[in-house]
């Protein structure tokens, strides 16, 4: 016997069993559908990576970057590099670098020809412990290593370490005439006259008449070597200054040709006066020399000796009346204005070429005045 109820025993009516059959093979509105595997999958994937449950379908698009500053450090950087451009001298200075000696710091060699003269130092004048206050020497280098040598290569009929002796041995006449100590006091220059070509008859004669006698404006030694007269002057300390540089290219009949343009600062006080408060004086001279090295094969010339071209000087503070022989400081003078129409000179600018009308920048009548020393 069967107990009450619906179809084969079932407790479920009829009607309730074909609407359930019915809605299981075309589903129910609103029923919750089960995700596939595949589904399953990304999602754990999501919820892995980023730790929040985002469905497998979402997507949030990256924010665009915005350029504004990168677009202003460009152009800061562009007119930064044009300032620099145009006025590279200026831009040196803001930092340290200029010609000006208010700086400690020394300054770079000089590897080219300066385009404007060192700027304005203050008016402060030297003495025995500061002999190069107020100038622009102050930050330059003391001696041979202020004459720039550059690199050598094969020029001419030398190969570059040819090239490279002969440079060095420019500037070793160079020292040799300008700033050897005993030269300095009046002696003999027997080291640079020993690097000379004693075959050429021309500078051989110069030499023995400019060195015997007070000379002439075309025989005055002071064209080449730097003199003063002991009983006159010293030298205040041990350090001169220079600046300058060497070049070279190639010469008549292969001939390498160096040419030199150097200043020399000389800081000097009176020969009798040994007091703390003595007057000193910076005698400020320029040489340019243009020395050749000759090729033994085409020259008569002597091995480890150069042949003069030319030699020019421009001198400030070291007399420019009839050649003596012997740099004359102005001692005394230091307070004396210049007359109405003098013409100043700056002889710390190297950015023009030596005037060699007469070599020593003196007017008809009489020296130029020098704007700073």
């Amino acid at each position: 016997m069967s107990g009450a109820g619906g179809r084969d025993g079932s407790s479920v009516p009829d009607e309730e069993w074909e609407r359930f059959l019915r809605e299981s093979v075309t589903g129910a509105a609103g029923a919750p559908v089960e995700p596939s595997a595949r589904a399953r999958e990304v999602e754990r994937r999501l919820r892995e990576h980023t730790g929040q449950p985002e469905s497998p379908r979402t997507y949030s698009p990256a924010r665009p970057r915005r350029r504004t500053g990168w677009y202003v450090t460009g152009l800061v950087a562009a007119l930064a590099l044009l300032v620099v451009a145009l006025f590279p001298q200026q831009v040196v200075g803001w930092f340290g670098g200029g010609d000006d000696g208010g700086q400690d710091a020394p300054l770079a060699a000089e590897s080219e020809a300066p385009r404007e003269a060192p700027g304005a130092e203050p008016g402060l004048r030297p003495t025995l412990a500061e002999p190069f206050r107020g100038s622009p020497a102050a930050r330059w280098a003391d001696g041979a290593a202020g004459i720039t040598v550059p690199p050598a290569r094969a020029t001419g009929w030398m190969d570059a370490a040819q090239v490279e002796r002969a440079l060095r041995q420019s500037r070793d006449f160079l020292v040799a005439a300008g700033l050897d100590r005993r030269v300095l006091r009046g002696e003999r220059p027997a080291t640079a006259i020993a690097l000379l070509n004693p075959h050429q008859t021309d500078v051989q004669e110069y030499l023995r008449a400019a060195l015997s006698t007070a000379g002439t404006p075309e025989r005055d030694p002071l064209l080449l070597f730097s003199r003063f007269r002991p009983e006159q002057a010293r030298l205040v300390g041990d350090v001169v200054k220079t600046r300058g540089r060497l070049t070279y290219r190639e010469g008549k009949r292969g001939a390498v040709e160096v040419t030199a343009d150097v200043t020399f600062v000389y800081p000097v006080a009176p020969a009798g006066d040994g007091g703390r408060d003595a007057e000193v004086v910076r005698t400020i001279v320029r040489r340019e020399v243009v020395m050749s090295w000759d090729d033994p094969a085409k020259v008569i010339t002597e091995p480890g000796t150069m042949s003069l071209v030319s030699y020019a000087l421009d001198m400030t503070n070291g007399g420019c009346s009839a050649p003596a022989g012997y740099f004359v400081p102005p001692f005394g003078t230091a307070d004396e204005q210049p007359a109405d129409g003098t013409r100043q000179v700056d002889p710390y600018d190297r950015s023009k070429p030596i005037d060699t009308g007469d070599g020593t920048a003196a007017t008809d009548d009489g020296c130029a005045t020098a704007a700073r020393s």
